[in-house]
């Protein structure tokens, strides 16, 4: 799958956590809210500048982040299930550093071959 598939794949299924999910779809769809985020935290700064407190004055990026924090939650999940595990295990982020990582692992295995209780495996037609 390549960059504007998997992005548009993502924000196709928005709110969709059930499905399993290729780990080139989250990869490029994490690039991809990475990028643009950065690339609008820079618009933020030449646009809105900082104020006379030395605060910085973020409008677009946290809007943008906001955006796509369903599509990231749902994809994340549906990685999850290509791995044959719950979605549930997100939750596990909320554990300060080992619950990243031990995500971050679960995110770069191999998904199962074939299908699991999750559905059918995305590369089946490859």
């Amino acid at each position: 799958m390549d960059f504007m598939t998997a992005v548009k794949t993502v924000l196709g299924k928005y709110a969709t956590f059930s499905g399993r999910a290729q780990r080139s779809e989250f990869w490029w769809f994490y690039l991809f809210s990475l990028i643009v985020s950065a690339v609008l935290q820079m618009v933020d700064r030449a646009l809105f500048g900082t104020l006379v407190g030395g605060q910085d004055v973020d409008i677009l990026a946290p809007l943008f982040r906001l955006a796509i924090l369903l599509p990231g939650l749902a994809v994340g999940a549906r990685r999850l299930h290509d791995t044959d595990r719950s979605g549930w295990w997100l939750l596990i982020a909320l554990i300060p550093i080992v619950g990243f990582l031990v995500l971050l692992y679960f995110f770069v295995q191999r998904g199962t071959a074939g299908p699991n209780q999750h559905g059918a495996d995305p590369l089946a037609g490859r």
